[in-house]
């Protein structure tokens, strides 16, 4: 592999070291090396999971070509390799420099840790604590709602100056960074906004509408992602947007239920939204928009926010962990999704997730 651990999880899984700039691992007669510049080899040391190298090692003495294609040309010289099995990310640019010097290169059609998507209880106290950073995250925001005021028009005010999504997300985000952890791209969605379930949200946040807050920090150290969904009412909610609202909270705890060892993500999250549309929320298309549930129950979560698999493309097995977040997204009424973090188990879920599920905030 070459790639910056930072962005790359399965970099990250297989070295336990984190940098933002692209270094080589490779695995060779059973035993695992790293290759890193002068900058890095010296934090590397005690931290990596692997036989550590500088990148000197493996270039021509005064060369003045020190790009990873003349690392990965100099691993293969010094351990005799005449080829290597690379991953479906694997910078084609690289790859083809490589094959251009008469290495075979074999792009796998299978991950390199499959093991990454069954957690250990190791792995299930980290999400666990970058859960607990999400929630903090949370609560910052409603509790920043829940002072706000809203003026004649019905905008709201905090801090004697009118409350945005951008400043709701601010205070979100600083209390996670606090916390321990790395926000990014936060959503703060009001109103319309709330009805496309990836809008960050911008401009003035209105009383009596829903609120879509969706928060998925990685952990600063553990480098584990949390990831948390509320939708909330600073004021009154319609009686429209409140039977919204109870929809969705039992179609997540119904799937919860259905959810255990062996069970079919395809044909719950298919039953799910037979069930919405029962209910009277049926998933389609209203003048050129989608309205109902148009996305997936949940995803995996671990070292990447949106990790393998997705809820909706097999069998669940123990040790997955998983999001679940149904959601209803209906102009005029508004968005809601809420969203928890479960661990599958022979018989059922464990919620890792401890925040309430409070509609309207007063």
């Amino acid at each position: 592999m070459v790639s910056a651990s930072g962005h790359d999880a399965d970099m990250l899984y297989a070295t336990h070291f984190y940098a933002d700039d692209p270094f080589v691992w490779w695995e060779v007669r059973g035993k695992t090396h790293v290759a890193l510049s002068p900058l890095e080899i010296d934090r590397a040391k005690p931290i990596a999971q692997a036989q550590v190298h500088g990148t000197g090692e493996f270039l021509q003495p005064q060369t003045k070509d020190n790009s990873a294609a003349a690392v990965v040309l100099g691993v293969a010289a010094k351990y005799k390799i005449k080829s290597f099995l690379v991953p479906e990310q694997f910078p084609a640019g690289l790859l083809e420099k490589l094959r251009g010097k008469r290495l075979k290169i074999t792009v796998s059609d299978q991950p390199f840790f499959p093991e990454r998507s069954r957690k250990s209880k190791e792995e299930v106290a980290a999400l666990t604590a970058a859960l607990r950073v999400a929630e903090t995250g949370l609560r910052r925001g409603i509790d920043v709602l829940k002072a706000s005021k809203p003026d004649k028009r019905g905008f709201l005010h905090w801090a004697r100056l009118p409350l945005t999504s951008e400043r709701l997300r601010a205070e979100m985000d600083a209390a996670v960074l606090h916390a321990g952890g790395s926000p990014a791209n936060t959503i703060v969605a009001g109103g319309l906004q709330g009805c496309d379930p990836h809008e960050r949200g911008h401009g003035p946040l209105r009383a009596n509408e829903a609120i879509v807050l969706d928060i998925f920090p990685r952990h600063a150290r553990n480098y584990y992602y949390g990831d948390l969904t509320r939708t909330v009412v600073r004021g009154r909610a319609t009686e429209a947007l409140r039977r919204q609202y109870a929809t969705v909270q039992e179609g997540k705890r119904w799937v919860m239920k259905q959810m255990r060892e062996g069970a079919d993500g395809p044909a719950l999250q298919k039953e799910l939204i037979e069930r919405f549309k029962t209910a009277g929320y049926p998933t389609e298309q209203r003048d050129g928009r989608w309205v109902g549930m148009f996305h997936g129950v949940g995803h995996g979560l671990g070292l990447d926010l949106h990790e393998a698999p997705r809820f909706a493309t097999g069998k669940l097995f123990s040790g997955l962990s998983i999001t679940v977040e149904p959601g209803l997204y209906f102009p005029g009424v508004g968005g809601v999704r809420i969203e928890d973090v479960v661990i599958v188990g022979k018989t059922g879920v464990r919620n890792l997730t401890k925040f309430e599920e409070e509609l309207e905030l007063r």
